[in-house]
């Protein structure tokens, strides 16, 4: 089965397209958890922290 000029040029641009909004989506995805990240560290260090907290163990025997 042979394929005309102008079949196989639309195929490939369709598969230009494809390829160039998964990219496009993939790097949405990445800036989101670039900034997910960014506010889960922020977050952290706010966050009130006990000095005393681990330095004691209560153990029976």
């Amino acid at each position: 089965m042979e394929m005309g000029i102008a079949q196989l040029s639309m195929s490939m641009t369709q598969s230009r397209v494809a390829e160039s909004a998964g990219i496009a989506v993939m790097k949405i995805a990445m800036d989101a958890g670039k900034e997910n990240a960014s506010q889960m560290t922020e977050m952290m260090k706010n966050a009130a922290v006990d000095p005393s907290r681990g330095n004691y163990i209560d153990a029976r025997v």
